[in-house]
């Protein structure tokens, strides 16, 4: 038997006719269906007490603190990019809406995808929840009819006939022969942005089968190919021009001419996640599929898969999820592959006072402040480094802002240097103070705010896309024609390390691999022969390498 909608639109601890009157609604009844056991009270705002009551998966969605102002087609946005929308009632006066949604599959995607990433509606939060009903029903309900023309218009944008109002014609609709690959291109690159944290944030919209990242016109760019076109369809609509962190790493999505992408190597720079099995190679992305990406047409055969092509999304943990508000998709939960795609810390960007390291359990007879410069910069740019004069084992690194400090910390602490193993934490120091004038301190202070040295000084820099925890296997780069696998061979063997392997890149021999003894081995050469002059105005540039030989 059908449920009157009296006791979802009571706010307060009152039940009854005094709330159906006071919501306007007292001129002709309108009912939800309801298959399942009202729970104590029948009411879907038990949450607003604080405590959430979880509900069963139902088709229809329950939307809290709807602002006063907000138009019926703006509700239906919110569900538009799940699946079709097909019935909305409007309770203004409660601040509240109930969206129904054609099946219950696209219900159970959008409270997915929404429960971490809080929706804003004119700025303000709204909150998306199960009701505890079945079904709308508002067929006699009146001023039912700008809520019927906003579905209207949704319908004719899902079936190709019409755009929505604000946007540009054609925006909403999946166009026959549409790719299942799209093409990324992050603007702003200020922090890092990965394979790693790419596949996180797209897999929310489907299954991801292959990736490929490259930089092309001095921007960091990725094809991505999902499972199903649609899949592509609804994050081109709900990501581009969504930034990854706060007020940078803004991205641009298009579809891409590609049908299929054709991955050689699975590595930091490509992955296809079909094929576990296939080699490492240089770190470098198929050459092909990068040429093809930009010519060419493709016509693909998958048809319009509607809602039911819509993979379901893969949540986040609550208290690490993404929110949209403000633009901005991040901070993005911190997983151990998103640790290694070095992704930034929840509420720690831009806030000057974790920016500076205390590292601790030193050597203190062969600590120089040079030393923590090169190996902390190599996740950031150091601005000062302070050795404790009265405790030697202790030192104060201080980088360029906190991110890039919560990087070196990630990476850095438990390594060991020295024969020690490094305990690196956070300072309560806002900035490292250098020596006042007249007042030495046997240079155990060093300010390198200027250095040439820093890896990270340009926006978009590629060294952002290559940081890797200290491993055996070094990068070498800036190597001069002249000089040979043995000379590099000799170069390091002559400051103790045993070399066991070297290979140089193929296709480019400037660079090369080459594979130490230990991690402990691979951190003093890297301090040691970092900006080693190798003649020709060449300086070898050394860093950790995920890959091995």
């Amino acid at each position: 038997m059908d449920g009157v909608i009296t006791d979802l639109i009571a706010v307060g601890s009152k039940r009854g006719s005094d709330e159906l009157l006071s919501s306007g609604f007292a001129n002709g009844p309108f009912t939800m269906s309801n298959s399942t056991p009202a729970t104590a009270n029948g009411n879907d705002n038990k949450k607003f007490k604080g405590d959430r009551f979880p509900c069963s998966p139902s088709r229809v969605l329950h939307l809290r603190k709807i602002p006063n102002d907000v138009t019926e087609a703006e509700v239906v946005s919110l569900g538009l990019p799940f699946g079709k929308v097909t019935n909305i009632l409007m309770l203004k006066g409660k601040s509240q809406a109930f969206l129904e949604m054609a099946s219950e599959e696209a219900a159970v995607t959008m409270v997915n995808y929404y429960t971490p990433v809080t929706p804003h509606l004119r700025s303000q939060p709204v909150y998306i929840q199960y009701s505890n009903h079945r079904e709308l029903k508002t067929d006699n309900l009146p001023n039912q009819g700008r809520a019927q023309a906003a579905l209207h218009a949704v319908s004719a944008v899902q079936s190709g006939g019409l755009a929505l109002a604000g946007g540009p014609a054609g925006e909403g609709m999946l166009l026959p022969g549409q790719s299942p690959v799209i093409r990324i291109i992050v603007e702003n690159l200020f922090y890092p942005v990965t394979l790693e944290v790419l596949h996180q944030i797209f897999s929310k919209f489907g299954t991801v089968l292959k990736i490929i990242t490259f930089t092309k016109n001095n921007q960091f760019q990725a094809l991505l190919q999902y499972a199903d076109p649609m899949n592509a369809h609804h994050a081109k609509m709900a990501l581009d021009g969504q930034n990854i962190y706060n007020a940078c790493c803004t991205l641009r999505i298009e579809f891409s001419k590609l049908t299929s992408l054709n991955v050689k190597y699975n590595n930091d720079k490509s992955r296809d996640f079909t094929r576990l099995d296939l080699p490492s190679g240089d770190g470098q992305p198929s050459i092909e599929s990068m040429a093809a990406a930009f010519g060419g047409p493709g016509i693909i055969s998958t048809p319009y898969g509607g809602a039911a092509g819509f993979a379901q999304a893969i949540g986040f943990p609550h208290s690490a999820g993404l929110t949209m508000q403000a633009g901005a998709l991040g901070p993005l939960a911190i997983t151990t592959s998103a640790m290694a795609g070095r992704m930034a810390i929840p509420g720690m960007a831009g806030m000057p006072g974790h920016s500076v390291l205390l590292v601790s359990n030193l050597n203190p007879d062969a600590i120089i402040p040079h030393a923590l410069f090169i190996l902390f910069g190599v996740y950031g740019d150091v601005h000062r480094v302070k050795i404790l004069f009265n405790k030697k084992e202790n030192a104060l690194v201080q980088m360029a802002d906190a991110t890039q400090a919560q990087l070196a910390m990630s990476h850095l602490n438990g390594q060991r240097l020295h024969g020690r193993v490094l305990r690196v934490t956070l300072s309560k120091h806002q900035t490292v103070q250098l020596p006042r004038e007249g007042h030495e301190d046997q240079g155990l202070t060093k300010d390198y705010s200027n250095s040439p040295l820093h890896r990270f000084k340009k926006p978009g820099s590629k060294n952002f896309q290559n940081i890797f925890p200290p491993s055996s296997t070094l990068h070498l780069s800036n190597i001069p024609p002249s000089i040979t696998d043995d000379d590099l061979k000799i170069l390091f063997s002559s400051h103790g390390c045993t070399v066991k392997a070297f290979k140089f890149f193929q296709k480019d021999r400037k660079m090369a691999l080459i594979q130490l003894g230990s991690v402990d081995e691979a951190i003093l050469a890297l301090i040691e022969l970092h900006n080693h002059d190798l003649g020709e105005n060449h300086h070898l540039r050394v860093s950790f390498s995920k890959s091995t030989i």
